[in-house]
This record gives C-alpha cells, structure tokens and sequence, in this order.
C-alpha cells in the first residue's frame, strides 16, 4: 500500500487528489499504520460503499492496494474530467502487460487498470456493495493515456 500511496503524491501536489480513504477488510500487514502515518482515512468495514458514501470529491480514483501510478497521471486524469463525465481506466503499464493468449485463458481482474468515475455515479452503481471489482466490472470506461502498474498477484 505505501508504493500505492507514494504514487499518488504527484496528484496531491497539482491538488486533484485532496482525501484518500482506504478500504481495509481485514488485512494482516501494518495497512492501518501507514494509513494514519499517510494522513488516510482508515475504514476497516463497509467495503468500496463506505469509502464512496465518505468521500467528499466529486470524482473518485479506486485503486488495488499495490497498484501504482505512472508519473503524469494526475494531467490525464484532469484533463479527462474537464472533457469527459465517463469512467475511465489506466493502460497497463508496457513491463507489466500480460502476453494475449494469456489474457484470453484468464479471468480479467476488472480493478486491476485502477477507476476514475464520479461519486453519483459510483453511488448509483447496483454493483457497488459488492465491492470495487464488482463496480469496475459494471461500468463502461474510456482507455486513459496514462500508465499504472497493477497490483501484485497474489
């Protein structure tokens, strides 16, 4: 999670990102402390619906604990929001794509290009209480010109 937040930082400067809130549903590493050593919100029940229902911004950026944000990100991500009201995802970064046979064979992790997508209609999604995969998987979104790293698999 730190790598995640760390690439997050180039967003707080240029101030498109003024709250993160993590979601945490029981985790076993030290995700609480570097939450609070971060200035995060830490929820640890209610999953995806309650970092929604807390936030403040109108646009909200779900990412998997892991994933991180290519640098120049934040310019994107503005840039789409002050043309477009669409969700939107990250391209995966060029090191980090998955052969296409492979992908065909496997199950694609809908979260894994991370989410840009308004708190209405993040808060409207019927998938939305079940959980942030759920939501990416229910939406249409526009490919970004910006990379992020995916998660880990696990």
């Amino acid at each position: 999670m730190a790598r995640t937040l760390a690439s997050l930082v180039g967003g707080v400067v240029e101030g498109m990102v003024r709250e993160v809130i993590v979601c945490d549903l029981g985790s076993t590493d030290q995700t609480a402390k570097v939450a609070e050593h971060a200035g995060c919100r830490h929820l640890t029940a209610g999953g995806v619906g309650a970092g929604v229902a807390a936030a403040k911004g109108d646009w909200l950026l779900l990412l998997e604990p892991g994933a991180r944000l290519v640098e120049g990100w934040a310019d994107v991500v503005s840039d789409h929001i002050a043309h477009s009201g669409k969700p939107a995802r990250f391209s995966s970064a060029r090191g980090a794509r998955t052969p296409w046979f492979s992908r065909l064979l496997s199950r694609r992790n809908a979260i894994a290009d991370g989410l840009v997508i308004s708190r209405k209609q993040a808060a409207a999604s019927q998938q939305l209480a079940n959980g942030a995969q759920a939501l990416a998987a229910s939406v249409r979104a526009a490919s970004l010109p910006a990379d992020i790293w995916p998660a880990p698999r696990r």
